[in-house]
């Protein structure tokens, strides 16, 4: 993925517009989760005196105030209550669902402040998704194995008061049952190839689709017909739902 495009999006620009409104205005130590590129990273240094920045692979960016450590959120290195402020937007959709409890216990257990989830909302992940060219297993769209509401997150978070929930874009983009069946038989051609997430299923890296052939064409159009009878039925809801929470995990009992 080209990430420069990517942040120069107007739908992009909305959702760091909106995570920036909702971060603290000054503190001692932020964790910013999933740093990739270290676009936040970047903006939680004009508030905060130290950024540790974190991801699966070692981040490869050179900030001032900004410490780059490889980790998982399932499992992070720091104590109890140490870190003063969390962002952890665009990650917890792609964590394997029966760790997804560990990550989010992990991330409430370590922060003493507050704790910033930005995932998307009540996304449909039988749209845009891909047939790996390898297994031929399905995947979801941008490798995202999980779905949000405000119910999801409060479960999620149960150990932490919900402070204020954001909702930021707006979409109808949705399918139907008939419509995903009919792209799964085509070969899902329209799915988002050009991630850089790979298969979730054998892990290796999602090629571009093979050319159709005439059925799976034909598929692919009674697929797009088979949706277009349900779109006017659909209603808008926001892409992304952010969330601040003040983790209690530890209260004292005293």
């Amino acid at each position: 993925m080209d990430l420069t495009a990517y942040r120069a999006s107007t739908s992009e620009q909305e959702r760091t517009d909106d995570l920036v409104r909702l971060m603290p205005s000054a503190g001692e130590i932020a964790l910013d989760i999933g740093a990739r590129d270290g676009h936040f990273s970047r903006l939680l240094a004009e508030r905060f005196g130290t950024i540790v920045a974190l991801d699966l692979c070692l981040p490869r960016f050179m900030l001032p105030k900004v410490l780059c450590i490889q980790g998982d959120v399932t499992k992070l290195s720091f104590s109890d209550k140490s870190i003063d402020f969390i962002l952890c937007a665009e990650v917890l959709e792609h964590i394997p669902p029966d760790l997804l409890p560990l990550a989010c216990n992990e991330l409430q257990r370590v922060c003493r402040g507050k704790l910033l989830i930005g995932v998307p909302y009540r996304q449909d992940l039988r749209l845009d998704r891909l047939t790996c060219s390898h297994c031929k297993k399905k995947n979801p769209p941008w490798g995202h194995v999980n779905q949000f509401d405000e119910n999801v997150i409060a479960n999620l978070f149960k150990n932490s008061a919900i402070e204020f929930i954001s909702y930021v874009g707006h979409t109808r983009a949705q399918t139907n049952i008939l419509s995903a069946f009919l792209m799964d038989l085509a070969g899902n051609p329209y799915g988002t190839y050009m991630q850089d997430e790979p298969c979730i299923h054998c892990g290796k890296k999602m090629p571009l689709p093979p050319p159709r052939n005439l059925t799976r064409k034909i598929l692919t159009r009674l697929a797009i017909f088979a949706r277009s009878l349900t779109r006017p039925f659909k209603k808008e809801r926001a892409k992304w739902i952010h969330v601040i929470l003040h983790p209690h995990y530890l209260k004292d009992t005293k």
